[in-house]
């Protein structure tokens, strides 16, 4: 019996795709430096973000004293564009994003999220309106620990008090998260209602036959 439906956040529940955008190559650009120079240096930090070690700012304060170009000014313009973006990603929700989620609750089942994010990413998802509709939350920059690790899969299944084969996992499949899922003895479920928007080289993950599809939210109540 399915007690729980955990969900990802980007690509599952909202798209970074979604209004404008705004990636490694876009701040490169603003920046005047090597799209390829920049993103070895921006990714290499990727888990430190992610896992609450960095603040966003601190990152892009480092990057940009090592490329030699520091100025406050610029990483005021970078965090106020990757704000705007933000801001595009959240408030366009799907309605039936939602409807999906209120189903949920009305049926009794519990619905969680656990999302890999940074520090702008994780200020956004709390003020979201989609917040309130959880009944545990794992972000991994308040975590300091990120998907695919098991722990943070462990720990909201404790908060909501189920076990793992009383778990449906809903995501894009980024970070090897349905794998996880499925070793801690979940169901998967890839999300696939965004993948139209998507574009290389940002596609989180391919479309992986092992697993069940859903082609559109709704569809994830076919697996209850």
């Amino acid at each position: 019996m399915v007690k729980a439906v955990i969900f990802d956040m980007f690509e599952t529940l909202v798209s970074l795709f979604e209004g404008r955008t705004y990636f490694s190559e876009n701040i490169a650009a603003d920046l005047g430096v090597d799209e390829n120079v920049f993103r070895q240096l921006w990714h290499a930090t990727e888990i430190h973000r992610t896992v609450g070690q960095y603040t966003l700012e601190d990152v892009l304060e480092r990057t940009l004293q090592v490329l030699q170009i520091y100025s406050p000014d610029k990483v005021d313009m970078i965090m106020q564009k990757r704000h705007e973006c933000l801001k595009d990603t959240f408030s366009s929700v799907p309605m039936e994003v939602k409807e999906l989620l209120g189903t949920l609750k009305k049926r009794g089942i519990a619905v969680g999220l656990i999302s890999n994010c940074f520090s702008d990413e994780f200020e956004m998802i709390q003020n979201s309106e989609l917040y309130p509709m959880f009944d545990a939350v794992k972000l991994s920059y308040e975590q300091g620990v990120c998907k695919p690790d098991p722990a943070i899969y462990y720990r909201i299944m404790a908060e909501l008090g189920v076990e793992p084969e009383e778990c449906i996992y809903v995501g894009d499949g980024g970070s090897n998260e349905l794998l996880a899922a499925k070793e801690v003895g979940m169901k998967p479920v890839q999300a696939l209602w965004f993948r139209d928007k998507m574009f290389e080289p940002h596609i989180p993950s391919p479309v992986l036959e092992e697993y069940e599809h859903a082609e559109k939210p709704l569809d994830v109540l076919k697996y209850i």
